[in-house]
């Protein structure tokens, strides 16, 4: 038709080329506090990369940026047997439009499937109902899971509760510490002297002062803490209160 054609242009398509041209194009940050606090939390997408191999892809909204994010996962790869976190990095892509496609999923495609995506690296804790249940081999918490004789540090009075303990011992951790709550126990006095003890220490030390039927277990990617006596056939326990 004279004065008249067709143009069929692909912007998924072009905007995911231009996207991989770019990541592939820079260096990459390691996965550390310091270099994702200069980050915008802004919405784009990112790839982390362990030994130079890239085994996540995620993508950011403007309720949770880029910076939020990162900063989520730097925090986890602490405390890991077998892993360390000055080997893991990340390149992030802030991106002003995104169209309807899925990005993130057309990015693990490209990457063809990175390891740590659909592992339970980017979840939040699955909650009482999993903990029975049995960890993947492949899964990013049975590969490396979380290495309770680390040594920390919980700054809190020589005199306090149980609950509040077990409140800055969340805090001090890179990993889920999980206890049954509402619990009268916990709202029992514990002492507590200011010192440098591993996790599992901890663990043994507390269950000393809570009453008779406490254990404490470790399964591969948390810490949980109910009034039961359970042997867990996927975690270990650790201590246990008489």
């Amino acid at each position: 038709m004279k004065g008249f054609v067709d143009l069929e242009f692909d912007l998924p398509a072009a905007l995911l080329a231009e996207l991989v041209k770019v990541l592939g194009g820079m260096e990459g940050a390691p996965l550390s506090f310091e270099a994702i606090n200069d980050l915008p939390d802004a919405q784009g997408v990112y790839v982390l990369n362990h030994n130079e191999k890239v085994v996540y892809v995620g993508k950011t909204d403007a309720a949770a940026g880029l910076r939020r994010r990162l900063l989520r996962h730097a925090r986890r790869v602490l405390h890991r047997k077998g892993l360390t976190g000055a080997d893991v990095s990340f390149r992030a892509v802030r991106i002003y439009v995104f169209t309807a496609m899925d990005l993130e999923t057309e990015l693990i495609k490209h990457y063809a499937s990175p390891e740590w995506n659909n592992s339970g690296f980017g979840s939040n804790d699955p909650g009482r109902r999993r903990d029975l249940t049995y960890q993947k081999e492949e899964g990013f918490d049975s590969t490396y899971p979380v290495d309770i004789d680390l040594p920390l540090s919980v700054n809190i009075p020589q005199t306090t509760t149980a609950q509040e303990f077990l409140l800055a011992l969340r805090e001090a951790v890179p990993y889920t510490v999980r206890w049954e709550r509402p619990q009268p126990d916990l709202n029992s006095s514990i002492s507590w002297q200011a010192q440098t003890r591993t996790m599992r220490e901890t663990m043994v030390e507390l269950l000393r002062q809570l009453p008779a039927g406490w254990q404490a277990t470790v399964l591969a990617g948390r810490i949980i803490l109910y009034k039961e006596i359970v042997d867990y056939a996927f975690g270990m326990t650790i201590a246990r209160s008489t």
